[in-house]
């Protein structure tokens, strides 16, 4: 090989990558043969392949949406899988049991294998999925043990391991009714048949946050951690949970889940003093959240960064850490061989002000916008966010409220 020049299909040059998983943050160049990351370094020379000036930009690992509701028109909740994954420069999503073993396959030949973009599921313990969620309904698909079917669960992600990565059960309040703690006992027996992990939504009480999160696994994940009273994870003395604290070192996950009920200032501000950060940011992306004032991935990911997150911290959380939860090792990072999945986002002053699910508004600073998105390699388009537009500061269309 001596002399020979390396041709590459594509060099983004000059961004500032961030790789939490092999632990590199600086500026760098990136390159992509046939689909995969081929190098990384300070000064690569593209040879005959394109090159692309992305100084400025931040060059991070393909966003993965571990939370989000896509199995589109054949659920109420969920929205269309490649509006969100364009709008929010995502190149993963994962549905967070919109589907059951019911109407899984639907999802999968009707959805999944249509859709450029890499498409997973938790599968839901209730055998309809979420089949009653909308603007103004809401029916519980987890109140009686025999939506439940605990073998029919375990049979459908058997079959289906290459798109199933767990099981999925909304606990409390209307969502369990007088089941309350059966339904998550009867989740995990799923889960514990499959050797998967569990994704378990907290809602109202009851059941109390303690006696959910008590039970979960290393490797099951709380979803909706930062949820506002009643039912968060801080208790009456202002203090995040004891049974919170014994979670994380059991090896539990905490995940975001924005959504339209499960992100309270009150809740993340003590959190955060406390130092107990979110292991994962989703967006829990559905009919009502994608109106705000969660929206979507990219606008969760600004928001956290707005409380004190650092960016590495934050890319972090939506890269590698939901890859390795997922167990997809080889999604989340720019190691070489590793899928060229890429998200360039740009970081922008803008007077944003945003709200949590109660109302509670605070003053933000920055905004991430998506600069492109690469999927394998090839260029994803990159669709417009008109809710943050007029708030990035220096924009030519900027006004002051």
């Amino acid at each position: 090989m001596s002399g020979q020049q390396p041709n590459y299909d594509l060099v983004l040059k000059g961004g500032r990558v961030l790789d939490p998983r092999n632990g590199i943050d600086g500026k760098r160049d990136v390159a992509i043969k046939r689909g995969r990351i081929a190098a990384v370094a300070a000064d690569i020379d593209a040879g005959a392949g394109k090159v692309r000036d992305v100084a400025g930009s931040i060059v991070a690992p393909g966003l993965i949406d571990i939370h989000t509701h896509v199995y589109h028109k054949a659920t109420s909740l969920s929205v269309d899988p490649g509006f969100i994954a364009r709008r929010s420069a995502c190149t993963t999503l994962v549905d967070a049991g919109s589907a059951g073993a019911g109407n899984y396959d639907g999802f999968r030949d009707y959805v999944m294998i249509h859709s450029p973009y890499r498409i997973f599921a938790y599968l839901n313990i209730s055998f309809p999925g979420i089949f009653g969620f909308d603007k103004d309904v809401a029916i519980g698909e987890a109140t009686a043990r025999a939506m439940l079917p605990v073998h029919r669960c375990v049979e459908k992600i058997e079959a289906n391991r290459d798109r199933i990565v767990g099981v999925k059960v909304r606990i409390g309040g209307i969502v369990t009714g007088d089941l309350g703690l059966g339904a998550l006992e009867l989740a995990l027996e799923a889960a514990v048949a499959v050797d998967l992990p569990l994704m378990t939504h907290i809602g109202h009480p009851p059941p109390s946050y303690s006696d959910v999160v008590d039970m979960l696994r290393p490797g099951d994940i709380l979803t909706h951690c930062y949820r506002p009273e009643p039912n968060s994870a801080i208790g009456a003395d202002g203090k995040v949970l004891d049974a919170v604290w014994r979670a994380r070192e059991r090896g539990v996950l905490f995940d975001i889940a924005h959504g339209m009920g499960a992100f309270g200032y009150d809740t993340a501000e003590a959190a955060l003093r406390e130092g107990f950060k979110p292991d994962l940011i989703s967006s829990d992306v559905h009919v009502i959240a994608v109106e705000g004032p969660g929206y979507d991935m990219l606008h969760t990911m600004s928001k956290l960064l707005n409380c004190g997150l650092t960016l590495p911290e934050v890319i972090e959380m939506s890269t590698s850490r939901p890859a390795l939860a997922i167990n997809r090792p080889e999604l989340g990072h720019l190691g070489i061989g590793a899928p060229a999945d890429i998200s360039v986002l740009e970081q922008c002053d803008s007077d944003y002000v945003f709200a949590d699910v109660v109302g509670t508004r605070r003053q933000g600073s920055t905004l991430l916008q998506p600069v492109a998105v690469y999927l394998d390699g090839r260029e994803m388009e990159v669709s417009r966010r008109p809710f943050e537009e007029s708030f990035l500061v220096g924009s030519h269309h900027h006004h002051h409220h």
